[in-house]
This record gives structure tokens, C-alpha cells and sequence, in this order.
């Protein structure tokens, strides 16, 4: 059966428990939580009053009155502290230090039903989700080959199951296929780099332009309403054989000015090694450059969404 597995080190979970949890959520995040239950799983972000993203996260719900972010590692307990500053007044509370539930990912062909007979049931479309006791599996694209899957201690047999069926892949081969589908991540280094619109939020669902006031929410419905972004984030293929750092800095062959950042970078199945740049339109069709204005080229590739067309991810959902 066509169908890889790996675990997700470089992921994490961000707990928040308690019965005001999404109404907590609602006042500080892009995301509508009205919209999440415990069939949907919600992309989202938060942000700075500047507009600036903290942290990017899919938002799912564990059990009752319990619900998780998925988010990197290294950015879980910044982003904590963050939130923590503001959920004081709130029926919830915080947990940045559990180490009891894992993220675990699985992509092919056969994904889907492999996990429906071990787990018993598989989501059906693009953030779609099945739980039951200890486990909650997400459809992560359209197409349903890819799913993540949030799991604790009780799991050990289905877990021991999966890995006996599916192949075992890298953790850098599941970054990739996110690269490809166009989700950029915040890591540590980029904490407050970019605004949503320079992610693709705006594209990407990752933030519901309907659903009333959050931190940040002038800056970013401004620019979305009046403006436009001047840097957006494209694929990129990097001429070098070791991933990016993310927030390394761009330059074009005509400036020494740096023209942007990478987002995030992985190497594919095949070792091509792949990057998420945030850039301006002049600095790509100039041609971009890792690091410096003679460093290794970014040879630029198709994202699965148009930058010219609001909404244009959104309205496949």
C-alpha cells in the first residue's frame, strides 16, 4: 500500500482547557473558533496590535473543553506567554509543557483508508477530523492524501500498527510536501517577521475576515480592504544542498538590499530542496538570491493558489 509515516518532532501542541477557551480564542485570533467542533479542525494566527503574526496554528478540539494548537515547538512557549498575558480574566487555562500527546504524520494514496481501519474512522475533506479516546486525525489538504494525527499514551497499539503498514519517511519529506501545498509556517526566527497578507493568509483560510475584532484585526483588514501587500510569499527551489534557515535574508541581482526572507525550507523525497520566500514582485522577477547578492539562486516554482485572486484557496474549502 502507498502510504509514509513519520513523527513530527519539530511539532508541538499548545493546550488550552476550560469553558471559555474558544470564546478566549475568538477576541485574539484570525480564526472564527465558532466554526470548530469536534469534526472541524480551524487554520489560524495570532498577531501583535501592530499586525504582526506571533504564531501560526490549526486549532482542534481534544476533548471537551479541551482543545489544542498545533504549532513549531520552538515558538509554543513564546507564544504562550503571549496569550498568557490576556487569558487571566478568562475560564481557561494555558499549557505549553505537556508532553503527553505527540503529532504524528501520514500522506499517500492509501492514507486515508489505512487510517480508517486502524483508528476506525478518517476524515473526509480539507480540515476535516475523526477522533476518539486519545487521538484526533486531520485531513491537511484537498486531496485527501496528507493528515496529521494528535495522539497520547493510550495509542501505543494503533500507533505500533501504523508503523507496521505504512513505510517509514523523514520529517523533512512531510515539510516539503507542505512547501509545495503553500502553508507557510512561523518559526523562532521569524516571531513577528511578517503580517498574515505576506503568509497568504488571506489566501490560505487562515483568516476569516467576517468574524469581528481580534488583536490585530485593524491592521489586517485594512490592508485587505484598502492596500495591498507589497511582499507575498512564493515557492521557491534553492540552488544549495542543505535546507534554509528560516529568516535568512534575500537579495536580487540588481541591489544589495535585501528584497526578503525565507519562510521555511525543507528537502523533498527526491533531495530538491525547497523553500517559502517572502519577497517583493521586483526581487523575484529580478531573480532572487540566498543570503547574499552573489549566493545561491532561488529558482521560482507554481504554489497550488493564484496571488492574484482573493480568496482564491479560501473558496475551495
Amino acid at each position: 500500500m502507498l502510504c509514509q509515516t513519520t513523527p513530527l518532532a519539530q511539532e508541538s501542541l499548545l493546550h488550552i482547557q476550560g469553558p471559555d477557551s474558544l470564546t478566549f480564542l475568538q477576541g485574539q485570533t484570525t480564526c472564527d473558533t465558532r466554526t470548530l467542533d469536534p469534526d472541524h479542525a480551524v487554520p489560524g494566527a495570532y498577531c501583535t496590535p501592530q499586525g504582526r503574526v506571533v504564531c501560526d496554528f490549526l486549532l482542534s478540539q481534544l476533548e471537551e473543553d479541551h482543545y489544542a494548537l498545533r504549532m513549531r515547538r520552538d515558538i509554543v512557549a513564546s507564544s504562550s506567554a503571549i496569550f498568557g498575558k490576556y487569558i487571566i480574566f478568562s475560564k481557561a487555562q494555558l499549557d505549553a509543557g505537556r508532553d503527553d500527546w505527540q503529532v504524528q504524520a501520514c500522506w499517500g494514496p492509501d492514507a486515508r483508508q489505512i487510517l480508517h481501519d486502524i483508528f476506525g474512522s478518517a476524515p473526509g475533506e480539507r480540515f476535516a477530523a475523526s477522533h476518539g479516546t486519545g487521538f484526533v486525525l486531520v485531513q491537511v489538504d484537498h486531496d485527501g492524501q496528507q493528515f496529521e494525527c494528535y495522539h497520547n499514551n493510550s495509542c501505543t497499539a494503533q500507533l505500533q500498527q501504523l508503523a507496521a503498514t505504512a513505510a517509514l519517511a523523514t520529517e523533512s519529506q512531510w515539510q516539503a510536501l507542505q512547501l509545495h501545498s503553500g502553508i507557510g509556517r512561523v518559526e523562532a526566527a521569524t516571531v513577528e517577521a511578517f503580517i498574515p497578507q505576506m503568509l497568504n493568509y488571506d489566501l490560505t483560510g487562515h483568516i476569516n475576515f467576517n468574524k469581528g475584532c481580534y488583536t490585530g484585526q485593524e491592521v489586517v483588514a485594512r490592508l485587505h480592504y484598502r492596500g495591498k501587500s507589497k511582499r507575498r510569499m512564493h515557492l521557491a527551489e534553492l540552488a544549495t544542498e542543505h535546507p534554509a534557515l528560516a529568516g535568512t535574508a534575500l537579495y536580487s541581482s540588481s541591489s544589495e538590499q535585501s528584497v526578503g526572507n525565507i519562510v521555511n525550507s525543507a528537502a523533498d523525497a527526491e533531495g530538491r530542496v525547497m523553500a517559502l520566500a517572502v519577497t517583493t514582485q521586483t526581487g523575484l522577477d529580478n531573480g532572487l538570491h540566498l543570503g547574499a547578492v552573489d549566493g545561491p539562486t532561488l529558482s521560482p516554482r507554481e504554489l497550488p493558489y493564484s496571488l492574484d485572486a482573493d480568496q482564491a484557496l479560501t473558496d475551495r474549502r
